[in-house]
C-alpha cells in the first residue's frame, strides 16, 4: 500500500471519529433534556398538515379558527393554541412545524415535526370519509423515509441515539370510532370488542415501529369523551347540560381501558422505553361536571357557528367566516368536536404537572423528561 493510500485511510478514520464525537456532544448536551417533539395523530394535535393536502375535506385554515392565534388561521382546529403548542411551551419549545409544509426541512426539523392529520385514524380506511388524509401508518412512513434522513444530515450521523431525546406524542383513535365504527353501525363487520382489539393491535404495531426507529419517550393521549361534544348532542339530544351520550362514551371508555393496559405491556416489551398515558377523557369529563372550578360557563354549545345537519353540514366544523362567541375562555368546545384553547391549557398543564393517576399514568410528562 502506498504512503498516499495510508494517509487517506488515516484521514478518513479521523473524520469518522470527529463525526461520532460531534454527534455524541449533540446527544449529550444537557442544556435541555428534550430536543423536540414528533407528533402523530388526528385533528386534536394537527398543526396544519391538511392545509397542504388538496383533496382533504378536514381543514381549519379559515376564520374563526385561529381567531386568538398570533398567526391567525393555521390549520389548528381551535381558536388559539392546541394542546401540542402548550405542551411544547412546557418543555421550552417553539411551535412544531408541520410535515407537509415545504419549508419543514433542514434546521427547521431540529425541534421536531408534526405529522398529524385531521380526519385520520389508526386504521388506514378511517380517513376515507375526510377525503385524502395521512393515517398513522403513512405518518410513520413519512418520519422514516423523509424526516429521519434529513435529521441525520443535520446531525452529521445516525439519528437513533438522538431520537431518545425527543418526545413522541400520539393522539389518535377517535376518528376510528366517529368516522368508521359508529358510521357503519349497526352494519359493522366486527363486534365492538373485536373492533377495539383491531385498533389496539394496530396501535401496538405502530408504537413498536416508532421504538424501532429510536423513540424512547412516549406521551399517549386517551380518546376524548366525544359523547359530550356538541356534534353528538346535535344528533342525540340529552336532557341536561352535564349529561353525555353514553352509547358513544362507553365504547370510547372501553377502548381507553385497553389502551392503558397496552402501554403497560409495551413498556415491558420495549427496553428503556417510558410512557405517559394522559387521560384526556377523564380530565374533560371533570371539567364538564364541575365547570366553575376551571372558570368555564358553557359545557354544551359550540363557541363558533357550525354548519348544521339541516344546512347540509355535519355539526362539526365552524362555518367559513362565521361568528365566534366573544367569551371563548368560558367554553369547553370551540366547534362541534374540538376544545377551546382554555381547555387545551388545562389538558397541557395536567399532562405536564398532575400527580393524579386518574389524569396521568404512571407519571407526568415533567417527570418523564427528568427521569
Amino acid at each position: 500500500m502506498s504512503q498516499k493510500a495510508k494517509t487517506l485511510i488515516i484521514l478518513s478514520l479521523f473524520l469518522s471519529f470527529l463525526c461520532v464525537c460531534n454527534c455524541q456532544c449533540k446527544y449529550n448536551d444537557q442544556s435541555t433534556k428534550i430536543k423536540g417533539m414528533f407528533i402523530f395523530g388526528s385533528s386534536l394535535v394537527d398543526n396544519g398538515n391538511n392545509n397542504f393536502i388538496e383533496k382533504c375535506k378536514a381543514k381549519a385554515n379559515y376564520l374563526p379558527y385561529g381567531v386568538d392565534y398570533v398567526k391567525g388561521p393555521t390549520g389548528r382546529f381551535t381558536n388559539g393554541k392546541n394542546v401540542i403548542d402548550l405542551l411544547g411551551e412546557h418543555v421550552k419549545l417553539g411551535p412544531i412545524p408541520t410535515f407537509k409544509d415545504p419549508t419543514t426541512k433542514g434546521n427547521a426539523i431540529l425541534q421536531g415535526v408534526d405529522f398529524a392529520s385531521g380526519g385520520s385514524g389508526i386504521l388506514d380506511e378511517t380517513g376515507v370519509v375526510s377525503g385524502e388524509v395521512m393515517g398513522m401508518n403513512e405518518q410513520i412512513r413519512n418520519l422514516e423515509s423523509v424526516t429521519i434522513p434529513d435529521l441525520e444530515k443535520q446531525l452529521g450521523c445516525k439519528s437513533n441515539g438522538a431520537l431518545s431525546n425527543y418526545l413522541f406524542v400520539v393522539g389518535t383513535g377517535g376518528n376510528d370510532f366517529s368516522l368508521n365504527y359508529f358510521l357503519k353501525f349497526p352494519f359493522n363487520n366486527s363486534t365492538l370488542p373485536g373492533f377495539i382489539s383491531k385498533l389496539i393491535t394496530g396501535l401496538s404495531q405502530q408504537l413498536q415501529k416508532l421504538y424501532d426507529l429510536g423513540g424512547r419517550k412516549f406521551v399517549v393521549m386517551s380518546l376524548y369523551p366525544n359523547g359530550c361534544s356538541p356534534m353528538v348532542r346535535a344528533r342525540l339530544p340529552i336532557p341536561t347540560p352535564h349529561d353525555c351520550v353514553q352509547t358513544i362514551n362507553v365504547p370510547l371508555g372501553l377502548y381507553n381501558t385497553n389502551l392503558r393496559t397496552l402501554l403497560d405491556y409495551m413498556m415491558q416489551k420495549m427496553p428503556d422505553s417510558k410512557f405517559v398515558y394522559v387521560d384526556v377523557y377523564n380530565i374533560i369529563r371533570n371539567i364538564i361536571r364541575t365547570p366553575s372550578q376551571f372558570g368555564i360557563d358553557n359545557v354544551r354549545d359550540p363557541c363558533c357557528e357550525v354548519l348544521t345537519i339541516k344546512e347540509g353540514g355535519n355539526s362539526t366544523l365552524c362555518k367559513n367566516g362565521g361568528q365566534a362567541c366573544s367569551n371563548r375562555n368560558k367554553f369547553v368546545w370551540f366547534d362541534g368536536l374540538h376544545p377551546t384553547e382554555a381547555v387545551n391549557v388545562v389538558l397541557a398543564n395536567k399532562a405536564f404537572n398532575s400527580e393524579l393517576n386518574s389524569e396521568v399514568y404512571p407519571t407526568n410528562v415533567k417527570k418523564l423528561i427528568e427521569g
